[in-house]
């Protein structure tokens, strides 16, 4: 059996698996609310990283699309770019799938087939490349956030200068 049926076959456990480890991430009263409530609408935050997983576990799979993966790391990186996250700890979820996979294959004799070696260097290449993909995902959004930020201090700053009528505003 080749890498990809093995890992399909442990799909349930490597994403529950994958799911606590970025959980794990948080601090402790988000990351136990995190894993009790998956819901919607009553964890957002949780349903989104769910979903974003088993998306991007798929795809690994099934074969690299770039603008779906892109679609499934965008949601889970727009809500950690906001967070209090650097940007490593942002983007770490991705490298534990590695970890995580190799734990579920477990046993010698799955790993040591034939051509299995070459197969876990493609499905570690593949990972890095998402690696890669989030990075560029993670400075748009960060760059969106300095640009509102400077945005309203410019907004905010013109505003003042209004009150203390060191600007007059001529659009007679």
């Amino acid at each position: 059996m080749d890498l990809k049926n093995q890992l399909m076959a442990r799909k349930s456990a490597i994403l529950k698996k994958w799911f606590d480890a970025v959980a794990e991430t948080y601090p402790d009263n988000t990351s136990s609310f995190l894993k009790k409530q998956k819901a919607q609408f009553t964890n957002p935050v949780g349903y989104t990283l769910s979903e974003g997983l088993e998306g991007l576990f798929d795809a690994l799979l099934k074969g690299m699309i770039p603008d779906t993966v892109k679609v499934f790391l965008d949601s889970i990186i727009r809500i950690r770019a906001i967070q209090d996250f650097t940007p490593s700890e942002s983007l770490s979820f991705i490298f534990l799938l590695k970890k995580i996979a190799r734990q579920e294959l477990g046993n010698e004799e799955v790993l040591q087939q034939p051509g299995m070696n070459d197969e876990l260097t493609a499905f570690d290449s593949s990972i890095d490349e998402l690696a890669l993909y989030s990075f560029d995902i993670y400075m748009n959004c960060r760059e969106k956030i300095y640009e509102l930020k400077a945005n309203e201090a410019r907004n905010m700053t013109f505003r003042l200068l209004q009150q203390a009528k060191l600007i007059v505003d001529n659009q007679d």
